[in-house]
């Protein structure tokens, strides 16, 4: 720092002449700054700048074995603050810095990086005049290096390195960035404080898994707010099942908003929560605008005819793959709007709409809909009214429907004549996809299965793999032709209700009681009834006289009948009757039937008296 202190007032001083009175000059002010006297030397400390003592650190520093700088004790640099209030009589004794002191008879300087490199511009002083030494009477040829040549060599290539290296200016300090994370749980707990609820702990410890279960908690509108909360920036939760909360209509209008916001949940279910007519709207327009969405069951929340027409609209330009709205108080109206909404929608492959009332032409406008619907796999309209108008629909929609691959009419009121409506549609479509069939718990009884199995032969291009006619009896006609279809369908499956019981023989009516029933529907006296079978007047009657007697009347009894009637009036076994056996069998039978008429009776339970 001395030396170009030195140069710099040499840069000050009057130029010389000619080039070697310059280099005269310059030769006598570097022999003052080096030769001191020992008795008037005056140790002057340079205050360096912050850059200078960070460069000559880094140079002298030691440094591991991957180039960084070792940080220790001894070689921590100091900071701006701590050369600010540094002593200036001389270091601290804390400082084990080694420093930079040389001694001059002249004022020091502090000489900055910039000011060295222009000062040294300026005096001509340059990195091509190292290694070139001159005597100051020559100007051409130079001579050998002194000691103090080589001092003043060595110091300027220290400086030059120092200054062009701007690596050394850098350490492996480096301040860590600490960056806030957002932690969604602590969000959640501060949100239910806020609104005094209690935090749900399922929630908590499910929040960040694709799979969420919150059916049955009874959050209620206030508990769905901090949730929805949660879920507006939830990036993981693609499965929400928030189905028997009691939510509401206020509750489902939270629930919307928050689908509104959220675009990863795929697959949302809010059974039995009684959303109800407030919210289909809200509703409806989530199903038209949330795209990611795509399985959505809303069962059980009290939807009537006044919500259909939301719906309807919404399937219409849903993308929807599955919906659900069974459970709910759909009627004829829903099913007229329904219908043509479900022919016109493209996306959906899967529609549950069982456990609703839709009958009569609100059933034909739903076949209809299927009919004309070319991408749905799977209908299910079970527990409807259909009866027989729906069954028509159904005809028609099974001949042309050539995508359908599941349908459930099961207890939708159809008869037998319904059934073989049905079965004459799986007959006529010849491209048809229909593999299973559930047409169960209907009043068809086994004719409408055998009318099903018929038609199933009548179409050799059947496909068909499962028919399901749970809780119908079926009889041994219907074994006989299924054997049929299973030789030509070898792998389908059938479930029945089981065999008809078989019929239990009718109970023979005893001869004497169809006598008696004559008798009494006639007003006839048994004498008067004797007298028409004795032609002849002899008070007797024999068996052929009293077997054309029965036949001329009216009496239709079989011979074993005949026979024995005459066995019980004849008591003497002479071939003959007479008027005393006839009115004795006659008394005797009907005190039979009287004593059994009075034990049947005594069995019966009493009822209860007060």
């Amino acid at each position: 720092m001395a030396l170009l202190n030195m140069i710099n007032k040499m840069d000050t001083s009057e130029a010389p002449c000619s080039r070697k009175a310059k280099r005269q000059q310059k030769v006598e002010i570097q022999q003052d700054a080096f030769d001191i006297d020992d008795d008037e030397e005056i140790p002057i400390i340079t205050e360096e700048t912050e850059e200078e003592l960070a460069a000559f650190e880094a140079v002298n520093r030691p440094r591991t074995t991957s180039g960084k700088i070792r940080v220790t004790e001894e070689t921590r640099p100091e900071t701006a603050s701590s050369l600010k209030y540094r002593p200036k009589s001389g270091r601290s004794t804390f400082d084990s810095r080694p420093t930079t002191a040389v001694t001059l008879k002249t004022k020091s300087r502090t000489v900055s990086r910039a000011s060295s490199r222009k000062s040294r511009a300026e005096s001509g002083f340059s990195r091509n005049d190292r290694g070139q030494y001159y005597d100051s009477d020559s100007d051409e040829e130079p001579r050998s290096p002194t000691k103090r040549d080589l001092f003043l060599e060595a110091e300027l290539s220290n400086v030059d390195s120092i200054l062009a290296d701007d690596k050394a200016f850098d350490t492996d300090l480096e301040i860590e960035e600490t960056t806030t994370t957002y932690d969604r749980k602590t969000d959640y707990i501060n949100d239910c404080k806020k609104n005094g609820i209690v935090p749900a702990s399922y929630f908590l410890r499910h929040m960040e898994k694709p799979q969420l279960t919150m059916s049955h908690h009874g959050l209620g509108e206030e508990g769905m707010k901090c949730i929805a909360r949660s879920l507006a920036s939830n990036t993981t939760v693609l499965n929400l099942d928030i189905s028997d909360n009691w939510l509401g209509d206020t509750g489902g209008l939270i629930v919307c908003n928050m689908l509104k916001e959220n675009i990863y949940i795929t697959d949302l279910t809010l059974r039995d929560n009684r959303l109800g007519f407030g919210c289909a709207e809200q509703i409806g327009e989530v199903m038209k605008t949330n795209s990611t969405l795509t399985h959505l069951t809303l069962s059980g929340n009290q939807f009537d005819d006044k919500s259909a027409i939301f719906f309807a609209d919404a399937i219409t330009a849903s993308k929807l793959e599955y919906l659900n709205l069974s459970h709910n108080r759909f009627g004829e109206v829903a099913g007229l709007l329904l219908g043509p909404a479900i022919a016109e929608n493209t996306t959906m492959k899967e529609l549950d709409i069982s456990w609703n009332n839709i009958r009569r032409k609100g059933a034909m406008a739903l076949g209809q809909g299927i009919k004309n619907n070319d991408f749905m796999k799977k209908m299910n309209v079970s527990w409807n009214g259909f009866g027989v108008e729906g069954a028509i629909s159904l005809c028609d929609a099974l001949k042309h429907n050539q995508v359908l691959e599941e349908l459930n009419v099961m207890n939708c009121r159809l008869t037998t004549e319904a059934a073989v409506l049905i079965g004459k549609g799986l007959a006529v479509n010849e491209t048809t996809a229909l593999k299973v069939i559930k047409i169960g718990k209907n009043p068809m009884q086994s004719a409408g299965c055998y009318g099903i199995c018929a038609a199933i032969l009548r179409n050799p291009n059947c496909v068909l793999e499962e028919i399901d006619f749970e809780d119908v009896l079926v009889n041994k006609d219907f074994e006989e032709v299924f054997k049929q279809v299973k030789e030509q369908l070898p792998n389908i499956k059938m479930k029945h209700g089981g065999m008809e019981p078989p019929q239990k023989p009718k109970a023979k009516i005893h001869p004497m009681v169809k006598l008696m029933n004559y008798i009494e529907k006639n007003n006839l006296k048994l004498i008067d009834f004797f007298s028409q079978l004795d032609k002849d007047g002899s008070m007797c009657i024999s068996y052929d006289e009293f077997e054309q007697g029965l036949e001329e009347n009216g009496i239709k009894l079989t011979k074993e009948e005949i026979e024995l009637l005459l066995e019980e009036l004849d008591s003497d076994g002479d071939g003959d009757i007479n008027f005393s056996e006839l009115a004795t069998g006659h008394t005797e039978f009907k005190e039979r039937t009287d004593n059994i008429n009075t034990i049947l009776t005594a069995s019966q339970p009493r009822p209860l008296t007060t």
